[in-house]
């Protein structure tokens, strides 16, 4: 493994009785970059996530973080990772600066100065118990208890839910870009695929417990592209190659395809087809047309 990786999951599985969460999935996380885990629900992000914090060992494959089984080793591990879960399962009565005070009382690098500016920041008051806070307000108090020991593997479960949209826009970019920007791994499931493409450096798509999709952003959103076309209605559309989703609507069709788009043209040209519209494919336009090809392909098989 190499040295400078931070998680390393190799060929993981795991059943939950007769249904397979997780397929032979491989995963390496690399410092100083933030990943963003996408897929639907029940796709088997939450069940990699307690992988990764040791909540669940492998029946198959191996996982290390920072050079470690979490399951064997968790206060090692588990001392270098923050972690705001989507249950934001923060205990209710005690108040935000005891919420901080036992964190820190794990974390030698607590960053006292930190946590008070983020408290700050999102206007939280100290002395209010956890469970007079509204929901933002809960995610607010567990994002700066997962963020202010200066973590070496930073793990958000959906951490926008209950943000409001200036909160998520400006204040939690800030602190994952800080974060990573100090050379620690982000890694964040979400379901808004706007904001995954907004704040990622890598993106890893799981569907149905396998990795559909893996790699850096740019590089996947340079291979994809969306098209616009108008072809007779009278004339089916031709076999094209790298052609991941086809919607039709009357003579147009939306077209999202992976890779050099030059043979595909030339056979939608000879087909009497003419591309109205090109441009790169949007995270949201891969993620389902990727979703929905593996769908049809595992009806067809």
């Amino acid at each position: 493994m190499p040295e400078s990786s931070v998680v390393q999951v190799s060929q993981l599985s795991r059943r939950f009785g007769r249904t397979l969460a997780l397929d032979e999935v491989s995963v390496q996380l690399q410092p100083g970059l933030v990943y963003g885990l996408v897929g639907a629900n029940g796709a088997g992000k939450t069940t990699l996530i307690k992988h990764l914090l040791g909540l669940l060992r492998a029946q198959s494959g191996t996982v290390r973080v920072f050079d470690r089984d979490p399951v064997k080793h968790p206060v090692e591990v588990l001392r270098r990772i923050g972690y705001l879960s989507e249950e934001r399962d923060l205990p209710d009565w005690m108040r935000v600066d005891e919420l901080m005070r036992y964190t820190a009382a794990y974390h030698s690098g607590w960053d006292q100065h930190y946590a008070e500016q983020l408290l700050t920041q999102f206007d939280l008051d100290a002395s209010k118990k956890i469970q007079s806070l509204s929901k933002g307000m809960r995610a607010q108090a567990g994002l700066v208890a997962a963020v202010a020991h200066r973590p070496g593997f930073l793990l958000l479960d959906e951490p926008s839910t209950g943000l409001d949209a200036v909160v998520r826009k400006d204040i939690l970019n800030a602190i994952v870009r800080t974060i990573a920007d100090a050379g620690s791994t982000v890694l964040f499931s979400s379901h808004l695929l706007d904001e995954v493409e907004q704040m990622s450096d890598r993106i890893i798509m799981i569907d149905s417990g396998h990795i559909v999709l893996s790699g850096d952003l740019d590089d996947l959103k340079e291979r994809h592209h969306r098209l616009t076309v108008r072809l007779d209605a009278r004339v089916d559309l031709p076999d094209l190659p790298g052609v991941l989703s086809a919607e039709q609507s009357g003579n147009s069709w939306l077209l999202v395809i992976e890779g050099e788009q030059d043979q595909t043209l030339a056979l939608l040209q000879a087909a009497g087809g003419e591309v109205l519209h090109s441009r790169l494919a949007t995270l949201h336009e891969i993620f389902l047309a990727r979703v929905s090809r593996r769908q049809l392909l595992t009806m067809e098989g």
